[in-house]
């Protein structure tokens, strides 16, 4: 959870660590890397593993596991924005409840495209540098594109990425003069 550009909560799978002051990142990677916890960080408050949901903050970020957010607890989130991390980290009833709500979620595939982007790139021999131009033009790119259908058409983000996404896939393919549904008996 981060406020401003502080982060004020982090959690794993053994507690939540919260201080409204600041958490120092570096000094929890370095816990993490040598087999520790969030929670044996010195200062501030240890809670609960699921606290972290309930932290006061301006963006979420789950960026663990899937399905941390749930129809369960999500009316326990206290956000302006979530941007999924991990893959799947919120069910679809969840996204829904959010976007019911005014709470903007970027979709794991855009959040996270930047990994799969750079290997991309890698493979073709681009330096870091091209990498991380390319990571940042595509994301901001496609979380326009995305945003705007969303909001142009009233429906969840990741249900107007799932529309770009079609129909790249539909253009590609007619390029190869080769149909989805036609190639594939049965498939829908």
């Amino acid at each position: 959870a981060e406020k401003g550009s502080v982060v004020v909560a982090i959690g794993d799978s053994r507690g939540t660590l919260y201080n409204p002051d600041g958490i120092d990142v570096d000094v929890v990677i370095a816990l993490k890397e040598s087999g520790g916890s969030v929670v044996d960080y010195p200062g501030g408050q240890k809670l609960e593993r699921d606290a972290v949901i309930d932290v006061d903050c301006d963006i979420w970020i789950p960026a663990a596991r899937p399905d941390v957010l749930n129809e369960e607890n999500v009316h326990r989130l206290r956000t302006k924005l979530v941007v999924e991390g991990a893959n799947i980290p919120i069910t679809q009833g969840a996204e829904k409840y959010l976007h019911e709500k005014g709470i903007l979620c970027v979709p794991d595939f855009i959040a996270n495209a930047g990994g799969v982007i750079c290997a991309a790139m890698e493979y073709e021999g681009a330096s870091e540098c091209a990498a991380l131009q390319a990571i940042e033009e595509k994301v901001r790119t496609n979380t326009r594109l995305v945003l705007k259908n969303a909001a142009d058409k009233e429906i969840l983000p990741r249900e107007a990425a799932l529309e770009l996404a079609l129909s790249r896939i539909h253009k590609a393919m007619g390029y190869r003069r080769w149909s989805l549904f036609s190639s594939a008996p049965g498939f829908v």
